[in-house]
């Protein structure tokens, strides 16, 4: 067989001793302690997408025909296959453990290494890790395998892209949840789930089951899938991590999971103990899974869902204002004669923007709103303006983009803001075309140039959740009237912004309020905002629905 890529180093590359079984091939017997050393095993059989089951190795990028071992972390990793054949080919990874060097650091060092219990406690000595599967294997797995895991093979990519037929074996996993937290984490993915409990001790046995499992699981799966549904279910299953949770653990989480974390049943528990707990890391995963979530089920991008503040994002309220007050006729077309974004600015002293704000609280107001929900909140000036009125009590500001809802805590200055005002806001991450029950009970919704970058065909939608779900008293609509458009020197065809997916005409507005308004109870009031044109009317559209 041609020789197969390697992702580290060979530190030697000599026949590995398995402890307690120093002169036969590695085979795997759940419960049998002297072959607990084997922490992992994955077999192929071969199908139709791998007729040569010893092309596994091609996929891992570790030649079947040698035994290789790699330093990490916390020891060293052996990469050997006791059965490799055409029909079924199995690779083992074997992790050694140095508990020592994993408290007092690498030979040499000077270094020490806290660990969980307080540094100089025996348990950082005395321990499970040189046995059990946790969170040492898992990084062990992503260093030796981390091309696999990447799902790159040049020299398989075919094999490497499809399902095949694997069956992987952890002898020992300590499971905090019982043998049915295995079922739930891994059949959702297509597993099929073996997890058999292990005495404390085989002699005996009246004294019960412990807390490990030896796990057994088949399935037709990528490769990549099922080595990164190890990488981060092995550590969850432990719930416990041999390092400190940092802030690129969420990108290491988001990163394995894609494609199957967002819509997993489990999500918010593997996320939980993933990272360890920390409220901060796991409210912005969550945040992160949603997206993706939304983008698989509207079939976009995920870019295209988190679209509502550009990534060379504006970072000053200096900038913000300064960009309000473009003069009109500015930047309406590009150099190749394309639109661009229109100024949101008429002649005159108060910019349109601020007009608009200053409409709607006072549509709110006179609606004698108290609790606010500002649909689409984006980086926040409408929220900033209801925070500065005490009439309105509660204030929610909701966007699909998380991108959108960082920049408005940072421009209202969420983490200065005095308590008081700071109990009156809070900021959610949903999706306006679907329905939910935290937007349910409020006086007043608002969506302020919101509606037009909703495609035509996901309105509906926007429809049932605002004024058939959330139903609240009153709901405040502003949306560019596209009549307006020749004052900015747009062309026919032309929209204000490059989101924009429409801009209705006063006609137009008028069919869509009527419309809504008829099929959910409301009456609605139609009006304007800005400078009146005896031809064109005014630029912003305005609805106040109310029941």
């Amino acid at each position: 067989m041609d020789r197969r890529g390697e992702d580290a180093p060979v530190r030697r590359t000599r026949p590995v001793r398995l402890p307690g079984r120093p002169d036969k091939r590695t085979t795997h017997h759940p419960g049998r302690c002297h072959d607990r050393a084997v922490l992992l095993t994955i077999t192929a059989s071969a199908n139709e997408a791998l007729s040569d089951a010893t092309d596994l190795g091609y996929l891992l990028h570790k030649h079947p025909g040698r035994a290789q071992s790699f330093g990490v972390a916390s020891g060293t990793a052996h990469v050997v296959y006791p059965d490799a054949g055409p029909a079924r080919c199995t690779a083992a990874l074997v992790l050694e453990v140095d508990p020592v060097a994993l408290v007092r650091g690498r030979p040499g060092s000077g270094r020490r290494r806290s660990a969980p219990g307080g540094d100089g406690t025996l348990a950082q000595y005395v321990n499970d890790r040189p046995y059990a599967a946790g969170s040492l294997l898992a990084v062990a797995l992503g260093q030796v395998f981390r091309t696999a895991l990447a799902g790159r093979c040049d020299l398989r990519p075919d094999a490497a892209a499809a399902p095949l037929a694997l069956e992987v074996t952890v002898p020992v996993v300590p499971c905090r949840g019982g043998a049915d937290l295995a079922e739930r984490l891994f059949a959702p993915l297509g597993w099929a789930v073996e997890a058999d409990p292990l005495p404390l001790d085989e002699e005996f046995p009246e004294w019960g089951d412990s807390r490990y499992v030896a796990l057994r699981l088949t399935g037709t799966v990528r490769l990549a899938e099922a080595l990164n549904h190890l990488y981060v279910l092995l550590p969850v299953l432990d719930d416990a991590k041999h390092y400190w949770v940092a802030a690129d653990e969420v990108d290491k989480l988001v990163r394995a999971g894609a494609g199957w974390l967002a819509t997993h049943p489990e999500r918010g528990l593997v996320t939980r103990r993933y990272l360890r707990r920390r409220h901060a890391f796991v409210r912005t995963a969550l945040q992160q899974l949603a997206i993706e979530r939304l983008a698989d089920a509207d079939d976009t991008d995920v870019d295209d869902v988190d679209n509502a503040v550009p990534v060379e994002e504006v970072t000053s309220a200096e900038e913000m204002t300064a960009s309000e007050n473009v003069t009109a006729g500015e930047g309406a077309t590009t150099e190749d004669g394309t639109a661009g974004e229109a100024p949101d600015t008429e002649p005159g002293p108060l910019p349109l923007a601020k007009q608009r704000i200053a409409a709607v609280v006072d549509a709110l107001r006179t609606a004698g709103a108290s609790s606010v929900l500002d649909l689409g909140c984006g980086e926040g000036a409408l929220l900033a303006a209801l925070l500065a009125d005490r009439s309105f009590t509660r204030v929610v500001g909701a966007d699909v983009s998380y991108r959108a809802l960082q920049v408005a805590a940072r421009r209202l200055r969420l983490d200065r803001m005095p308590e008081r005002t700071r109990d009156r806001l809070e900021l959610v991450q949903t999706a306006l075309t679907y329905r939910d029950a935290r937007l349910a009970g409020f006086d007043a919704a608002v969506l302020m140039e919101v509606v037009e970058h909703v495609d035509p065909p996901r309105l509906p939608a926007l429809e049932a959740a605002v004024f058939g779900a959330a139903r609240p008293r009153t709901v405040v609509v502003t949306t560019p009237n596209v009549e307006w458009n020749v004052r900015y020197g747009l062309g026919p065809g032309n929209l204000r912004h490059r989101d924009h997916r429409f801009e209705w005409t006063r006609e137009e507005f008028r069919a869509w309020a009527d419309g809504v308004a008829q099929r959910h109870g409301y009456a609605v009031t139609v009006t304007g905002i800005g400078q009146d044109d005896e031809e064109l009317g005014r630029p912003t559209q305005l609805g106040v629905f109310a029941r």
